[in-house]
């Protein structure tokens, strides 16, 4: 399939928080007035910048920008398979251990919370749904997370399923 626009660059922190209880993953809840993916649950991350070295620095630095997770804090260990949205971006997953303990200072012009879920939860067969819904006359399927009140979908989710695949191999 050829895309009908140019892709743009971006890359993501996919965070493996070292906690006692087990390993959680870090996820943001984008604002609400944001123009793209308002309101949807997602990793810190954000648009490749020319004076980025590459994808971990892009990385690195919307974490910082977003939610204020120092690189301190942080240690980039390898990449999930980049993805593609439906919006235009492709997609570098970088994986990454974070040693607490920490402190987050929230950008609230772009999250409006940070939270953690098990990875346990995440790599529980029972808790990856698929839902579809019509757009333009055309379904559209996606993996769902249902995590208490909150809904992590699309390209999050398909992120995560990867992170999954990767673990049960």
């Amino acid at each position: 399939m050829v895309p009908l626009v140019e892709l743009r660059a971006a890359a993501v922190l996919v965070t493996l928080v070292d906690r006692a209880e087990g390993f959680t993953i870090l996820l943001t809840r984008r604002t609400a007035h944001l123009s793209r993916h308002a309101g949807q649950i997602a990793f810190p991350g954000g648009r490749v910048d020319e004076l980025d070295a590459d994808e971990v620095a892009t990385a690195l630095r919307e974490t910082e920008e977003e939610i204020g997770l120092s690189r301190d804090y942080i240690e980039p260990v390898g990449m999930l398979d980049r993805y593609v949205t439906r919006t235009g971006f492709t997609v570098t997953p970088i994986v990454a251990l974070v040693q607490p303990p920490f402190s987050l200072s929230i950008d609230p012009n772009e999250v409006d919370e940070a939270f953690e879920v098990p990875l346990a939860f995440i790599l529980d067969p029972a808790n990856q749904k698929r839902d579809s819904y019509d757009f333009q006359g055309v379904a559209r399927h996606f993996y769902v997370f249902d995590y208490g009140e909150r809904r992590i979908w699309g390209a999050t989710a398909g992120m995560l399923i990867n992170l999954a695949e990767i673990f049960s191999a």
